[in-house]
């Protein structure tokens, strides 16, 4: 048997000599945006993940249609970890443009599949090569030139599969998921593969100390990306109307709603019970989400931050005239259009105070595929018993990529659609006022349009009224709605997610965070421990009002940091906002806005660089 390009000084067979690394590593594969790579990526995941190992993977992908660079990066993890690492010790090169800074940006040691004809072996003399005549082998494998493109990717499956020892039985049984009703397509598909298994076997002995062995850690578990899950749970809630504007990187979250719609949501005669509307803009697609709110339908719309932006005026519409309605705000970078597919933190300060005026909103903070779909559920329920809009964050990071999950739980318990008055109890009541707060829970009794009783209309306004509905311009009744909305938000506390203390013993400092910066987060702890034999307490937020729960936790410690992924400490201003002046003196901040999803070494290392250990 023949063997690649050696490196490190090593023999043939010096695989046996060395040390294995075992179900502990990252792949990066490099390619062209349109090269029909996401297949090919979406199959190696799942092989790996078919082998019962924890796995992830993250697609940094430019924001043109076709031509720039494109990475993937899978991590497979034996202990569960599924953040992003800085760096990536297996490298598939396929790129000549970013060819040689791929190589020169492996680890010692690290390993590069590439087109031999790229000849990267003379950049580096501390990496594993293992060149492979990929356009050769496609050009055998598939008859037709047009199709070649796409199915390379297919051949470096298989080379990779082979060098980490993935069984091919685990590789061929994912390809027919993907492929199930496409027969001719399996068998082009898997021949590339086989081609790239058969090449490598006959033509390199392994080199590198990377393998997947069988684990038995995925059993039982699914592969979810966030969009579809928030989809998945806003059709478990009920939506019935979704009005939105394309925009990257939120657009695959309607796309999920719509496909689940026209399955579940379809009479046995055909009909569709649903209406899905592309809006001429993001304004008008939050004006629909509140009219169809307004009239007694669960609504929604998804965006980012542009979109959020935008959406200004007709929220504080709704905060104020107090109409429900689920705004899913999918995080990119920014300000302007930034870079929409990088991932970012950066919408907490703009949407928890989105409108001129007094006005606050309700946020959602999930932290997990998981918690994408059970807080796609929740905030519908959250809306209409606070009757107001609610916002749901997720990013980038947690929307558009791939992420292991517990299988998600079908609710139990039945929608609640808040206050809402009937024919019924207006005969019983004799009438109501629309914002009057007779339980003392701020929250007034609303009719739904269409109700038969000559006591059920009131007036819906956005300009000044009264507890009755009325227009008003004595400053003694906007003080009373305002304080009372006020109050509202502050009960909201006890209604929303609460945050989760994931490490809570006796150390004296805390940290904070939300949403995906928990992946990351978990494993530094880890670090800082093992390395610095130093335990830190830790709690997740989950929503907007922050639970009494967070103020215990700042009182409880000498220091917090709060870690998050934007440049002006959002999380932190707001904490700031809700602390007690002396506690929010306790706060310190750890910060990654670059657009890459955050890393457990930057947060091990400034956390050990501001402690001085």
């Amino acid at each position: 048997m023949a063997t690649g390009d050696l490196a490190l000084g090593q023999e043939q067979g010096a695989l046996s000599e060395q040390r294995r690394i075992v179900n502990d590593f990252s792949i990066n594969v490099a390619t062209v945006n349109g090269s029909g790579s996401q297949s090919a990526n979406s199959v190696l995941l799942k092989s790996i993940f078919g082998m019962g190992v924890p796995v992830s993977g993250k697609n940094l992908f430019p924001s043109n249609i076709a031509g720039l660079p494109t990475w993937y990066t899978i991590r497979a993890s034996k202990d569960g970890y599924v953040a992003r690492t800085r760096d990536a010790e297996f490298l598939v090169a396929l790129n000549p443009e970013t060819a040689k800074a791929d190589v020169e940006a492996l680890p010692a040691g690290g390993v590069a599949i590439y087109e031999e004809n790229l000849n990267l072996k003379q950049y580096r003399d501390d990496v594993v090569f293992y060149p492979v005549p990929f356009d050769k082998i496609t050009a055998a494998v598939c008859p037709e030139a047009k199709l070649r493109k796409l199915v390379k990717n297919m051949v470096y499956v298989g080379v990779v599969a082979q060098l980490l020892e993935i069984e091919l039985g685990v590789v061929e049984s994912g390809l027919r998921k993907q492929f199930a009703k496409k027969q001719k397509v399996f068998d082009l598909n898997f021949g590339a593969v086989k081609a790239g298994w058969d090449y490598a076997q006959a033509n390199f002995t392994k080199q590198d100390p990377y393998v997947v062995e069988r684990m038995n850690e995925t059993a039982g578990k699914i592969i979810i990306d966030g969009n579809a899950a928030c989809g998945m749970g806003a059709v478990f809630a009920g939506v019935t109307v979704v009005a939105w504007y394309p925009i990257t990187p939120s657009t695959s979250l309607i796309e999920a709603t719509t496909d689940l719609l026209k399955k579940f949501r379809v009479t046995p005669e055909g009909k569709a019970t649903f209406a899905v509307v592309q809006a001429e803009d993001e304004l008008a697609a939050i004006g629909m989400v509140l009219g169809a709110g307004w009239a007694g339908a669960r609504s929604m719309t998804s965006t980012s931050g542009p979109g959020v932006s935008l959406m200004a005026e007709f929220a504080g519409l709704g905060y104020f005239a107090e109409i429900p309605g689920v705004i899913f705000d999918v995080q990119r970078t920014g300000p302007s259009t930034g870079m929409p597919t990088r991932t970012s933190q950066a919408d907490l300060l703009s949407t928890a105070f989105l409108s001129h005026g007094d006005t606050k909103h309700v946020m959602l903070l999930p932290g997990s595929v998981k918690e994408c779909f059970d807080f796609g559920y929740s905030a519908f329920d959250l809306s209409e018993r606070l009757q107001t809009p609610v916002f749901v964050l997720t990013d980038l990071d947690l929307g558009m990529n791939n992420w292991m999950s517990d299988r998600f739980e079908y609710p139990e318990k039945p929608l609640d659609r808040g206050k809402v008055l009937t024919a019924e109890d207006l005969n019983r009541l004799g009438g109501f006022a629309r914002y009057r707060d007779v339980d003392g829970d701020a929250i007034g009794w609303r009719t739904l349009p269409g109700t038969r009783h000559p006591k059920a209309a009131y007036f819906t306004r956005g300009s000044g009224h009264n507890d009755a509905a009325g227009y008003t311009e004595k400053p003694g009744e906007y003080v009373a709605v305002m304080e009372r909305l006020s109050r509202k938000f502050e009960n909201a506390r006890k209604l929303v997610p609460a945050p989760v203390a994931v490490k809570n013993g006796t150390s004296r400092v805390g940290i904070l965070a939300y949403g995906t910066t928990d992946f990351a987060l978990k494993e530094s702890l880890d670090q800082i421990k093992k390395e610095q034999g130093v335990d830190v307490d830790y709690m997740r937020i989950r929503a907007y009002p922050f639970a009494h729960e967070i103020h215990d936790f700042v009182a409880a410690h000498d220091r917090v940091y709060v870690v998050e992924q934007n440049r002006d400490a959002q999380l932190a201003s707001l904490l700031k906002l809700d602390l007690p002046a002396e506690q929010a003196l306790k706060l310190r901040s750890i910060l990654h806005f670059n657009g890459l999803p955050i890393d457990a070494r930057t947060i091990t290392d400034e956390f050990v660089t501001k402690e001085g250990l």
